[in-house]
């Protein structure tokens, strides 16, 4: 016959298991505090660096779209022997897909500069420039509507 082991025996070492397991499981919340403290401070450095990206992106996307509608204007002057009257016509006579989009206003309105046209003469009008109606400036100090 086998002798029999008591039952109490494996009881209790199952608990002692289990209490070991506890105190293993988790994290204390100083613990947890830390990596909070950890994790802020990283936000702090992540988000600004990720804004200026961001603003800087705009502001090369908006300095593209200028020199987009600037080359169409002066493509529509050698081709027309004119001025266009306006962005609408650029676009109308296909210069231009559609109207860009100003990334800094988030819109798709700009500032028409007309003057003489030096192609047409007899002090005929057309469209010369464009520029961003954005406010403010860029991270060198220049401003939007400057561009």
């Amino acid at each position: 016959m086998r002798p029999r082991l008591p039952e109490i025996n494996i009881v209790t070492g199952k608990l002692q298991q289990l209490a070991r397991l506890r105190r293993q499981g988790g994290f204390s919340l100083l613990e947890l505090m830390i990596a909070m403290f950890i994790l802020i401070i990283l936000l702090s450095v992540a988000i600004p660096t990720y804004q200026r990206s961001v603003q800087q992106a705009r502001e090369t996307v908006l300095k593209e779209n200028l020199w987009q509608m600037r080359r169409a204007i002066d493509q529509f002057g050698a081709d027309k022997g004119r001025l266009p009257a306006s962005i609408d016509e650029l676009v109308e006579l296909n210069y231009l897909r559609e109207v860009p989009y100003d990334p800094i206003t988030e819109t798709q309105e700009w500032d028409e500069v007309a003057g003489d046209d030096p192609l047409k003469g007899d002090g005929a009008q057309g469209l010369k420039d464009v520029k961003s109606r954005a406010d403010g400036r860029d991270a060198d100090g220049k401003a939007y509507r400057e561009y």
